[in-house]
C-alpha cells in the first residue's frame, strides 16, 4: 500500500483553511491516496481542538502547531516539527492571513505592515521552510491562497489588495524556480465566500454581493478547498504557475 501524502497548512482553523484541512484529511483527495495533515493556528486554541475531532478518519493523521507565521525562525521550526510528526512533507497550502481594511488617507502604517507580513511575508517563511525536504525528495506541491481583488484591486483594501498580488507574483516565481525539481506552485483565488467575515454582512449586503456575481451566490469554503485537492492532486501533475479564480464568474 503506498504511504499517505504529508501536508502542512496554514491558518487551518478557520473558514478555508479549515475546509482545506478537512478536505485534505478526510478523504481521498491526492488521487486514491488520503494526507497526514499538520495545520498551523495562531490564535483559538477551542478551534484547533474541534477541527482534529472533526477529521474523524483512521486512515489519517492530523496534528495542529500554534505559531506566529510572520516569524521566519517560528515557520522553520514548526516545519520542522511537523516533518517530525509526519515523517515528512509533500504539501504546503499557504492560507494565513489578515484583514486591515481602511482607506489610504486613515490606513497607518502598522495596519499595512501587519497586512504585508501576515499574507505575504508568511508565504515566504514556510515556502522557504519546506523546500529542502521538497527538493531533496524531488517531489512538492504548493498552493497559494490568494484572492481576485489581487487581479482587480478593490477600493479601501490597499494592503490586502497589495499582499494578494504579491502572493500571485512570488507564485509564478517559484513555479519557474522548482519546475525542474518536480515541486509544482499554484494560486487560488477566490471571491466572495460564506466566511466569519461575510457572516457579519446583513441581508441587503449580502444580496448587493450576489448581484455582482454571475452565478448569482456567495461560494463556500468547500468550494475553495477541493479546487486546492485538485492542485495536489496527480490529475494536476502538469499544472504550475496558474492563478485559478474560484469567484463564481465575477472575474470573467
Amino acid at each position: 500500500m503506498l504511504p499517505n501524502k504529508r501536508a502542512i497548512v496554514t491558518g487551518g482553523t478557520r473558514g478555508i483553511g479549515r475546509a482545506i484541512v478537512k478536505e485534505l484529511g478526510a478523504k481521498s483527495c491526492c488521487g486514491v491516496l488520503f494526507s497526514d495533515v499538520a495545520f498551523i493556528y495562531n490564535s483559538c486554541d477551542e478551534c484547533a481542538d474541534e477541527l482534529q475531532k472533526e477529521v474523524d478518519n483512521p486512515a489519517t493523521k492530523i496534528f495542529g502547531f500554534k505559531a506566529d507565521a510572520t516569524s521566519y525562525q517560528q515557520a522553520e521550526a514548526t516545519v520542522n516539527e511537523a516533518i517530525e510528526k509526519l515523517g515528512g512533507v509533500d504539501i504546503l497550502i499557504n492560507n494565513a492571513g489578515i484583514t486591515r481594511d481602511n482607506l489610504l488617507l486613515r490606513m497607518t502604517e502598522k495596519d499595512f505592515d501587519d497586512v504585508i507580513n501576515a499574507n505575504l511575508k508568511s508565504v515566504f517563511n514556510y515556502t522557504k521552510a519546506v523546500l529542502k525536504p521538497m527538493i531533496k525528495q524531488k517531489f512538492g506541491r504548493i498552493v497559494n491562497i490568494a484572492s481576485v481583488v489581487g487581479l482587480i484591486g478593490n477600493s479601501g483594501q490597499s494592503n490586502y489588495v497589495a499582499s494578494k498580488a504579491g502572493v500571485i507574483g512570488f507564485t509564478k516565481s517559484m513555479a519557474r524556480e522548482l519546475a525542474s525539481r518536480n515541486i509544482t506552485v499554484n494560486a487560488v483565488a477566490p471571491g466572495f465566500i460564506q466566511t466569519d467575515m461575510t457572516d457579519k454582512l446583513n441581508e441587503d449586503q449580502k444580496k448587493k454581493l450576489a448581484e455582482m456575481i454571475p452565478l448569482g451566490r456567495l461560494g463556500k469554503p468547500e468550494d475553495v478547498a477541493k479546487v486546492v485537492g485538485f492542485l495536489c492532486s496527480p490529475e494536476a501533475n502538469y499544472v504550475t504557475g496558474q492563478v485559478i479564480a474560484v469567484d463564481g464568474g465575477m472575474t470573467m
